[in-house]
């Protein structure tokens, strides 16, 4: 077993794991529905199963309100599970404060998405990673040990030299300085897992890149797991190692990213890819072929029966709109998984031989849908 020489610890170790995780928010009900029995909720999470490693990236990638950020708060103990279970190296995890929340938060660290609204304006940045330290007990037992330590926090995410930031306050910071101390922050705890939630969303394009190759550099000599949520998936392939997609709360493919994002299976996922700005694709659109994919997300109060991204799917068949797709192994690269009905064993039989769907292939699934349009809806 080969081990991070900084660390010590074992690479490519499971640290935290999600299984069958879900999260539904009970609606807050009217007064003509004291007397109705059945509670509406947002099923906002469901049936989530994820797995973060030492040392590798997994992203999770989803347009607006699929339950990404949800899953993060989820992991990181923010919010109570309504089912499902979440290990931590193995053992089943459950905390709600306190001294176990505590010592859960040491281990599990979050990156929110908005590093001015993480930082509290009113005091300097010394305050924030020293509070961190403290807390979590990283900060040496001297004066001089502490302040080798905010030191040592700034230097280990570039913000060099330290003493020009420690006594500044987060409004005297760029975008990208802030998030640079919001991770120091979540460094403080010595994590094993980090969890990113949109971490260079609200920062320019011209610095994202640098965010998240400080992220990979971390990840490497901290030998972290690091849960990686965005909804650019060219982002994903560039700086994950796995990529995870997620639609309306449920996830609708994985594997590694070069497989899921040069290869996609799953019709959600090839449309998130087109969703790039394309000047040539668009000028070859024709017909009804640009309208493909469009539509709004479903209401989560009352999701689609069957699978959930029916509605708005160019490929769907009868059986979409009633059967829960599983997990389907794609074939082309191990542990490459689409929920889609395509590609069930029945589905690629009834195929002619050497179509897209019978090998497999999106493309070929993509030719056999056409050339059996009373299967598509």
């Amino acid at each position: 077993m080969m081990l991070n020489p900084e660390t010590g610890a074992p690479a490519n170790e499971v640290v935290l794991e999600a299984i069958g995780l879900t999260k539904h928010f009970p609606v807050r009900r009217k007064l003509r529905d004291l007397f109705n029995r059945t509670h509406d909720a947002v099923h906002a999470v469901d049936d989530v199963h994820l797995t973060l490693r030492r040392g590798r990236v997994t992203a999770l990638v989803g347009e607006s309100g699929s339950g990404k950020s949800t899953v993060a708060r989820l992991l990181a103990q923010l919010y109570p599970r309504t089912a499902g279970d979440i290990q931590l190296h193995g053992q089943s995890t459950k905390v709600k404060g306190g001294r176990q929340f505590r010592q859960y938060a040491a281990r599990v660290q979050m990156i929110f998405q908005d590093p001015f609204a993480s930082l509290n304006p009113v005091h300097t940045i010394r305050y924030h990673l020293t509070r961190s330290l403290k807390i979590h007990h990283n900060a040496g037992n001297s004066a001089e040990e502490l302040e080798a330590a905010l030191n040592n926090l700034l230097t280990r995410v570039s913000l060099t030299p330290p003493e020009r930031y420690l006594d500044k306050f987060p409004h005297e910071l760029s975008g990208g300085q802030r998030q640079r101390v919001a991770i120091a922050r979540a460094l403080g705890a010595d994590p094993e897992a980090l969890l990113a939630d949109e971490p260079v969303s609200m920062l320019d394009v011209s610095i994202r890149l640098g965010v998240l190759n400080l992220l990979r550099d971390l990840k490497e000599r901290l030998n972290l797991a690091i849960l990686y949520i965005t909804h650019d998936i060219a982002s994903a392939r560039y700086f994950a190692d796995d990529t995870m997609v997620m639609y309306a709360g449920r996830m609708v493919e994985g594997g590694d990213s070069e497989s899921v994002t040069q290869s996609p299976a799953h019709p959600y996922t090839r449309l998130l890819i087109d969703s790039a700005p394309d000047p040539d694709r668009i000028a070859n659109m024709l017909g009804d072929a640009a309208d493909r994919g469009n539509g709004e997300p479903p209401s989560l109060i009352k999701p689609p029966s069957g699978c959930r991204f029916h509605p708005r799917c160019p490929m769907a068949m009868p059986r979409c709109h009633t059967d829960l797709p599983v997990r389907l192994e794609i074939g082309d690269k191990p542990g490459h998984w689409a929920a889609c009905w395509l590609y069930d064993e029945a589905t690629v039989a009834a195929q002619p031989p050497g179509s897209a769907a019978a090998g497999h292939s999106p493309e070929a699934v993509t030719v056999a849908a056409d050339a059996h349009p009373e299967e598509v809806r």
